[in-house]
């Protein structure tokens, strides 16, 4: 059954489309004329756009009406043809979304309104602005567009302007008022008020009976401070948010102006975006359909994982469940924090072939340096590995090390997740740590599909049920499993209620124990644990020591999930002025420092190889 686009709103993450006047532009359409007009005069055109965008999977097409009410339109000598190029546009945007399309999915059309330019409006008054604005509405609404966007409003009071209009032809019909931040506001707010006042003020309720269904920002800004914006608004905020962005903007590295405008860049800060609570995400000025594909990609299918619930059936007739075996039993990792006891694990990425003889020279020299076990990521940042399955059972067999096996549910569907759960068993590795994944958007195969039959809470339950000797179908598996099995979460998280919230649930599902993200910041999960309040699972601290300034950049900008404050920043490009040495000194220092400061509120630490180098992550546990 379709749904309204309010409705949608609130069911699931929408994606919008990204620049329409940029991709003209590429196409070598110039300045000079309208652009708004070519929906009359160069259909093919504006629709070869549209398709693009339905193509990358945006779940909102948004027409090419930018400026295409009078005031703009008399600029080029048609502003008689509101009405007709109003309902081309209309016309253009609705024959794509109703295409046929595979996946059958409902696509929405955004009738789209600017705002002209203040030095047009300066010699118009209130009553006429309206009524240009309630002409280009009128003519969107009766050529069928399911809402209008009024796009990048400047103020409070072009805001309100565009209230008055949509109130005068209907208080009914929904619309979403998009702000594009003036930057002077968003860099030095302090110089005419304070930024949380500002934003209250954006975003007060109309004192008319039309009301938006969703906020929205666009325009201006890029991914990264446009971020920052969205932090402090969805505080403020009782109604759904649409965040898009531009392309990027310049920042500075090295001496040189660097434009972090990939697909894959834009795509990692809308998911930023939706972890925040973003309703709708896409992209404005500068951004393409092979953005646009990127953020669907990644959206939609971590969407999914976060939407989806694993269903355990009823038990069938004469089978019952088991007992499970005592945590402490379960293994030696388990024993010791069931004794509370500190203990210390490493996290090393397995090799992307199947010679695995350094492999295991790393996991033997772990052993012999009293490291309790050794972390194994599962495909970390979507890349292709040896399964860590095998060099799980290598280093318990050969280095005689505990493992502790990374799952995720990127790659596989539930019964391969089940299958491989039960292999554990059957290779004596008992220690295994559920995370949801990266998209595969972030390693080296975008073609590659994410699974997200479930998420890392399902998994928990999964594999609870396993330890009680039932699978996923009800059915018996015989002895059951006797797994020792945690969860991750991430103290940084930029929706901490949402974190705090899965932390819980994870916990309910079955979690014996939780590994933090790399923590640089040790106030941030001292927080974090207070607001949790008491914690019934001992949680391990991941540390992440920075061997280089470039490093420590790295994981800032292209690691999801990853806060490094700016005094460490600041610390490691200080540190590179001098030498290698001096960054990798100051990088196992900050690590150090990090994991004296949390070791008497948490029960291990993790500490990763950065560069797969053992010897930095030895170091640390001097």
């Amino acid at each position: 059954m379709s749904k309204t686009f309010s409705e949608s709103l609130l069911a699931s993450t929408l994606v919008f489309d990204g620049g329409m006047g940029t991709e003209i532009y590429r196409r070598h359409v110039f300045t000079n004329q309208s652009y708004d007009a070519l929906n009359l005069r160069n259909r093919k055109l504006v629709a070869e756009i549209t398709k693009s965008y339905f193509d990358a999977g945006a779940d909102v097409l948004t027409t090419n009406t930018y400026g295409a009410n009078r005031f703009a339109l008399e600029r080029y000598g048609v502003g008689d043809q509101v009405g007709e190029i109003n309902r081309s546009g209309v016309e253009i945007a609705r024959e794509i979304a109703l295409s046929d399309s595979p996946e059958g999915r409902q696509v929405f059309v955004a009738g789209s309104v600017g705002y002209p330019a203040i030095e047009v409006l300066e010699k118009r008054g209130r009553s006429e602005i309206v009524d240009c604005f309630s002409e280009q509405i009128a003519s969107l609404i009766n050529a069928g567009v399911d809402f209008i966007l009024f796009e990048s409003q400047p103020s409070r009071e072009s805001a309100e302007l565009m209230n008055e209009a949509v109130n005068s032809v209907d208080s009914s019909f929904p619309f979403v008022l998009s702000y594009g931040l003036p930057r002077s506001y968003f860099q030095a707010p302090n110089n005419l008020e304070s930024r949380a006042d500002y934003y209250a003020r954006l975003f007060a309720p109309f004192d008319a009976v039309s009301q938006p269904v969703a906020w929205g920002l666009n325009c201006i800004l890029g991914p990264n401070e446009m971020l920052e914006a969205v932090q402090e608004i969805v505080k403020t905020l009782t109604l759904p948010l649409i965040v898009q962005p531009n392309a990027g903007l310049p920042q500075t590295f090295e001496g040189r102006q660097l434009y972090y405008s990939s697909p894959e860049y834009l795509a990692t800060y809308a998911m930023r975006y939706v972890d925040l609570g973003a309703a709708g995400v896409g992209g404005c000025c500068g951004t393409t359909p092979e953005d646009i594909a990127e953020v669907a990609k990644a959206v939609k299918r971590s969407s999914q994982g976060r939407r989806s619930h694993i269903v355990l059936m009823d038990a069938q007739p004469n089978v019952s469940e088991q007992e499970e075996v005592p945590v402490f039993q379960r293994s030696k990792l388990a024993e010791k924090l069931s004794e509370q006891k500190w203990v210390q694990t490493v996290e090393t990425i397995p090799p992307c072939g199947y010679d695995l003889t350094a492999f295991i020279e790393k996991a033997k020299v772990l052993k012999e340096a009293g490291v309790d076990a050794v972390n194994l990521p599962d495909g970390p940042r979507a890349s292709a590995r040896i399964t860590s399955i095998v060099a799980a059972e290598k280093a318990l067999k050969e280095a005689e090390i505990e493992p502790v096996l990374h799952v995720c549910c990127r790659d596989r569907n539930l019964i391969g997740l089940q299958a491989d759960l039960i292999g554990c068993a059957a290779v004596n590795i008992k220690n295994i740590l559920f995370i949801t994944g990266d998209p595969p958007k972030l390693g080296n195969y975008p073609n590659a599909t994410g699974v997200f039959d479930c998420d890392s809470i399902g998994l928990c339950a999964l594999q609870r049920r396993l330890n009680r000797g039932i699978d996923l179908a009800g059915q018996t598996i015989g002895k059951p499993t006797s797994a020792f099995f945690g969860c991750g979460f991430d103290p940084s998280a930029l929706n901490r209620e949402r974190e705090l919230l899965r932390l819980r649930q994870k916990i309910d599902a079955g979690a014996l124990f939780a590994v933090t993200q790399p923590v640089f910041d040790p106030e941030v999960l001292l927080r974090f644990l207070d607001d949790f309040g008491e914690m019934p699972i001992p949680v391990i601290a991941g540390v992440w020591p920075f061997v280089s300034y470039r490093n420590a950049l790295f994981m800032r900008k292209e690691v999801p999930g990853v806060v490094v404050p700016e005094e460490i920043m600041a610390r490691m490009e200080k540190a590179s002025t001098y030498s290698k040495e001096a960054q990798l000194e100051t990088g196992i220092q900050i690590a150090r420092e990090s994991l004296e400061y949390l070791r008497s509120s948490v029960q291990g630490v993790q500490v990763s190889a950065p560069l797969g180098r053992i010897d930095v992550s030895l170091q640390v546990l001097e």
